[in-house]
C-alpha cells in the first residue's frame, strides 16, 4: 500500500468521519461480546486445569450403587493413602414445624474434600460438624426454612442439631441446589433404613496421596478389579473434563450469540459504506478524471474500511477485556469454582483480528461498484455502472458465508451443531433480504395513485434509489428474532411441565422407595391426610445381560454393532395387565398375562429404547434380574408420552414373572394446595422416614426459578444484539436524515407544512418497524418449533404476551427514533441543508 493511498484515504474522510463513528459503536459493541466471552472461557479453561484436584476433590475416587465387595475394600487397603468415605441419596428432611423438602443426603467421613475450600457460616462450622454429630445446609434450604444454628432437621429417624449453612462446596455448583439441595450430615451414625433395598445411594470412597504416585500405572492396574465388580473410577481428569465440557458448551453459545451482535455491527458498516460510497461518486469520478486508475480508487475506500475496521476492533476488544471481568458474576450460579481474571492473548487476538476482517468482508459488497465508475459520471451523474456479471460479488458473498460457517464451526460444541447455527444464521439473513426485496418491489408497483400524497411519498422511500429498507429489515428483524427465540424456547420447555400437572384428577406428588410390606400403611397414611392414592406401581431393577442370545460384553467388544447407554445403564421394570393414560401400543400385541411355564417371556418395550437397542418384534433379550436370568421376547411397541406425570417405564412385563424378585413401589396422589401437600407429606414422613416424596408443584416452581436464571444468562447476552441493532437502527437514521434533507427542503419550497412532511416519515419508519418485528417474530415462531420438536422433544408453545409486547416495543422503537432524529429538519433553512450535503 503506497503513500498515495494512505494520504488520499485520510483526505477523502474528512468531513464524513462523524457519520461513520455511529456505526463504528455497533461494531464496537459486537467484537466487546466476543472478547469478552471468549476471554472468559480461556480463563474458565486455566482454572478447570489448574484447580482440577479441588473439581474431585481428591486424587482417586471409587462410586458404586451399593456397599464395596470385598475385593473392592481389599483393594482400597492396598492402595493406602488417606482415605474418606460418603453416602450420597436423596431422602425426606422434615424441619420441625416448618415443613419438609426432598434434599440430596451427603454422608461424608472428616477430611473430604481433601482439596478446595469450604465456604461454610459460621466459618469453621464444616470441620467440625461431624464430630459434634451437626448437619449443614446449603444456602436454599437455609433461607426456605429461615433456620437458625441450633435448629433440628431430621433425616431418617436421627435428628440433627443445624451448625451451620454451606455456601459454596468444591465440585457442586450453586444452581444444584435449585433443584437437589443439599444436607450434609456425619457418616457415623446414618440411619442405614434409608439404605434398604431399592434405594439409589451411591457409595463413594475418595484418596488422598501425599507421595508422588503414578495414578494412571495405578488405575491401569486396578481396572479389571473394579469393571468386574461394577465400580466406576473417578479421576482428576475425568471431573475437570466434565466440567469443561458442559461449561465450555455454555460459553460458545454465549459467544455466538455475541457473534451476532458482531454480524450486526458489521451490517451497519457495509450500510455506511453503502451511503458514503453513493456520496463519494462523483469524487471518483473525478479522481479518474484525473488519471487514477480503477484499482487505486478502490483501494483508497477499502484502506479506509480496513483502518475503521481496525480502530473499532481495538475499542471494542478493550472494552471487552473490562466486560470479562463481569461475566463470572453473570454466571457464578453455575461455576463449580471462582474464575480469576486475567488477560487472554486469544481472545484479544480474535477481537483485532475479526473487527478488522469482518467489517473489510463486509464493506467489499458495496465497495466493488467502485471499480466501475466511469470518468464521465463527474459531468453525467449517473449512477454507478452495474452492467455485466460481476463475479467478484459471488467471491466476496462466498467468502462472507464462509467466514461465518468456520467461526460458526469453532465456537459449536460440534461441527453439525455449528453447521446447523451457520445455515440458520444465513437463512433468516436470506429471508430477511427477501422480504426486504420483496416489499421494494411491491411498493414500487401496487401502490394506488388515489392514495393521498403523504402515503404515496412515504412509502416511495422504501423503494427509491439509496434506500436503507434491506439494511433497516434485515438488522432489526435479526434482533428481534433473537429474543424471540429465547422467549418461545422458554415457554416451550415449561409448557410441558405446566401440562403435565394440569387437571383436577392427575397426580402432582410421587413417592417413591416404598417397600412392599409399608404400601398399605402408606396408603392408609395418605387417605388419613384427606388425598387419593392414585397408583401404585411395583418396580424391580434389572440390567440387560444379552440381546438375540450375544452377551452385552460381547457387543460391546465387537466394532461392527452399535452400542449405546441402553445397553449399560440400570433398568428399573414394572408388571401389569394393564396400559396408563401416558401409553399407546404402535406395533405388537400388549400381553396382559403369561401363559404357564412359557419362554421366553412376552415383555413390552417404549420405542425410543427398542431403536437404542436396535430390537424389533420377535427380538430376545436376557435380563439379569438381581442374579436371575430371565429371557424375554418383545411382543409390543409403545408410545410412552414421558412429559405427562404418571409411572412410566421402558420395560413392561405381564403378572406372574416378577413377584417373587425385590422390589419397591411408586405410588402417586394429588393434593389441593401447598398447605395440604405440607400436611401429606408430613404425615407420611413421621410415619416411613425411608420414604422420598416429590411435590411436583414445588418441581414447577425450581423449574420456573432455574430458567429464570438461564434465561437471565441468555438475556443479558443477547441484549447486546438489540442494543447493537439499535445502534445501527440510530446510525441508519441518521445517514437517511441526511438524505432526506434535501427532500425535506424541497418540500418546504413547495409549500408542504411540519405536519405532511412528518406524516411522510412516519409512515416510513412505522412500515418498516412493523415489517422488521412481525418477519423476526415470524422466523422465530419457526426456529421454536424447530427447537421444540428436534431439541426439546416437546409439544411446541408460543408466549403470545410477550411477543405481542417484543413486537409494540421494536415498532414504538423504530418511530420513535426516526420522527425524533428528524424532528429539527424542517426547520433549517435550504441553504444549509445544501452546504450540508455538499
Amino acid at each position: 500500500m503506497n503513500r498515495f493511498t494512505l494520504s488520499m484515504a485520510w483526505r477523502d474522510s474528512r468531513g464524513s468521519r462523524g457519520r461513520l463513528v455511529l456505526y463504528l459503536s455497533a461494531l464496537v459493541v459486537g467484537v466487546a461480546v466476543l472478547v469478552a466471552i471468549n476471554g472468559f472461557g480461556d480463563n474458565l479453561t486455566r482454572t478447570i486445569n489448574d484447580e482440577a484436584r479441588q473439581l474431585l476433590g481428591a486424587d482417586l475416587g471409587f462410586e458404586h450403587n451399593d456397599r464395596f465387595p470385598e475385593r473392592v475394600e481389599a483393594v482400597a487397603d492396598s492402595i493406602g493413602g488417606t482415605q474418606a468415605r460418603r453416602i450420597s441419596f436423596q431422602s425426606m428432611v422434615a424441619f420441625g414445624d416448618a415443613g419438609t423438602r426432598l434434599s440430596t443426603i451427603r454422608a461424608t467421613e472428616p477430611g473430604y474434600p481433601f482439596y478446595g475450600e469450604v465456604e461454610a457460616v459460621p466459618e469453621g462450622s464444616y470441620e467440625d460438624h461431624a464430630k459434634q454429630g451437626e448437619a449443614l445446609v446449603d444456602a436454599t434450604l437455609w433461607d426456605e426454612f429461615d433456620l437458625s444454628v441450633g435448629d433440628s432437621i431430621r433425616v431418617g429417624r436421627n435428628w440433627y442439631p443445624v451448625a451451620g449453612r454451606v455456601e459454596q462446596m468444591p465440585r457442586e455448583s450453586g444452581i444444584m441446589s435449585s433443584f437437589s439441595p443439599r444436607v450434609y450430615v456425619p457418616y457415623e451414625g446414618l440411619d442405614t433404613t434409608l439404605l434398604g433395598p431399592g434405594s439409589r445411594a451411591e457409595h463413594e470412597l475418595y484418596f488422598r496421596f501425599d507421595d508422588d504416585r503414578d495414578v494412571e500405572a495405578l488405575i491401569a492396574d486396578i481396572r479389571p478389579t473394579m469393571q468386574e465388580a461394577g465400580v466406576s473410577i473417578e479421576t482428576v481428569e475425568q471431573a475437570a473434563g466434565t466440567w469443561e465440557q458442559g461449561l465450555g458448551n455454555l460459553y460458545r453459545f454465549l459467544s455466538l450469540v455475541g457473534f451476532m451482535a458482531l454480524i450486526l455491527g458489521c451490517i451497519g458498516i457495509a450500510s455506511a459504506v453503502h451511503v458514503y460510497i453513493q456520496q463519494r461518486l462523483t469524487s471518483v469520478a473525478v479522481l479518474r478524471c484525473l488519471g487514477a486508475k480503477s484499482g487505486q480508487t478502490f483501494r483508497i475506500y477499502l484502506t479506509q474500511a480496513a483502518v475503521l475496521g481496525a480502530f473499532g476492533g481495538a475499542l471494542g476488544t478493550a472494552l471487552g477485556v473490562l466486560m470479562q471481568m463481569g461475566v463470572p458474576y453473570v454466571l457464578e450460579d453455575f461455576l463449580p469454582v471462582p474464575v480469576a481474571f486475567s488477560v487472554s492473548l486469544r481472545a484479544v487476538g480474535l477481537g483485532l483480528g475479526m473487527g478488522t476482517a469482518a467489517t473489510v468482508l463486509f464493506a467489499l459488497i458495496p465497495l466493488l461498484p467502485v471499480r466501475r465508475v466511469s470518468p464521465l459520471q463527474a459531468l453525467r451523474h449517473q449512477e454507478t455502472g452495474t452492467g455485466g456479471r460481476d463475479w467478484a460479488r459471488w467471491a466476496v458473498a462466498i467468502a462472507i458465508g464462509g467466514a461465518l460457517t468456520g467461526f460458526a464451526i469453532a465456537q459449536a460444541p460440534t461441527w453439525q451443531i455449528g453447521l446447523g447455527y451457520a445455515a440458520g444464521l444465513v437463512a433468516v439473513f436470506a429471508a430477511l433480504a427477501a422480504l426486504a426485496y420483496a416489499l421494494m418491489v411491491a411498493l414500487r408497483r401496487l401502490v394506488p395513485r388515489q392514495w393521498s400524497y403523504p402515503w404515496r411519498q412515504g412509502l416511495a422511500n422504501l423503494h427509491r434509489p439509496h434506500n436503507q429498507t434491506t439494511v433497516l429489515l434485515v438488522a432489526l428483524g435479526l434482533g428481534t428474532f433473537l429474543i424471540a427465540t429465547l422467549l418461545i424456547s422458554q415457554e416451550t420447555i415449561l409448557s410441558q411441565i405446566r401440562i403435565s400437572g394440569e387437571g383436577e384428577t392427575r397426580p402432582n406428588m410421587v413417592l417413591f422407595d416404598v417397600q412392599p410390606d409399608q404400601v398399605q400403611g402408606v396408603t392408609e397414611t395418605i387417605e388419613g391426610a384427606g388425598a387419593p392414592v392414585l397408583d401404585a406401581s411395583p418396580i424391580v431393577t434389572m440390567r440387560l445381560s444379552a440381546v438375540n442370545g450375544r452377551p452385552v460384553s460381547e457387543l460391546r467388544e465387537d466394532p461392527e454393532v452399535r452400542t449405546t447407554w441402553a445397553h449399560r445403564r440400570e433398568y428399573r421394570s414394572t408388571y401389569r395387565d394393564y396400559l396408563t393414560e401416558s401409553e399407546e401400543i404402535v406395533a405388537g400385541t400388549f400381553v396382559t398375562e403369561r401363559v404357564d411355564g412359557s419362554e421366553p417371556v412376552p415383555v413390552s418395550l417404549e420405542e425410543g429404547i427398542a431403536d437404542e437397542l436396535n430390537v424389533s418384534l420377535g427380538d430376545q433379550l436376557t435380563f439379569d434380574v438381581q442374579g436371575q436370568p430371565i429371557t424375554t421376547e418383545v411382543r409390543s411397541l409403545r408410545e410412552v408420552d414421558w412429559q405427562r406425570i404418571g409411572t412410566n417405564f421402558f420395560v413392561v412385563f405381564p403378572p406372574g414373572v416378577l413377584e417373587e424378585a425385590p422390589q419397591i413401589y411408586a405410588m402417586l396422589s394429588r393434593t389441593d394446595d401447598t398447605s395440604h401437600a405440607t400436611t401429606v407429606q408430613r404425615a407420611v414422613v413421621d410415619a416411613f422416614p425411608n420414604v422420598s416424596i416429590i411435590d411436583l408443584t414445588l418441581v414447577l416452581r425450581t423449574a420456573q426459578d432455574l430458567f429464570d436464571r438461564l434465561g437471565y444468562v441468555i438475556r443479558v447476552m443477547a441484549l447486546f444484539s438489540v442494543l447493537t441493532g439499535l445502534l445501527v437502527l440510530l446510525g441508519t437514521l441518521l445517514v437517511n436524515r441526511y438524505q432526506r434533507a434535501g427532500e425535506s427542503v424541497l418540500l418546504k419550497t413547495l409549500g408542504a407544512s411540519r405536519t405532511t412532511v412528518l406524516k411522510i416519515l412516519a409512515i416510513e419508519y412505522l412500515l418498516i418497524g412493523t415489517l422488521a418485528a412481525a418477519a423476526g417474530i415470524g422466523l422465530a415462531i419457526v426456529a421454536g418449533w424447530t427447537l421444540a420438536t428436534f431439541v426439546f422433544d416437546g409439544a411446541f408453545a408460543v408466549a403470545w404476551g410477550e411477543l405481542a409486547i417484543t413486537f409494540a416495543v421494536i415498532v414504538t422503537l423504530v418511530l420513535g427514533l426516526g420522527l425524533f432524529n428528524s424532528r429539527t429538519l424542517y426547520d433549517k433553512p435550504p441553504m444549509d441543508v445544501l452546504q450540508a450535503e455538499a
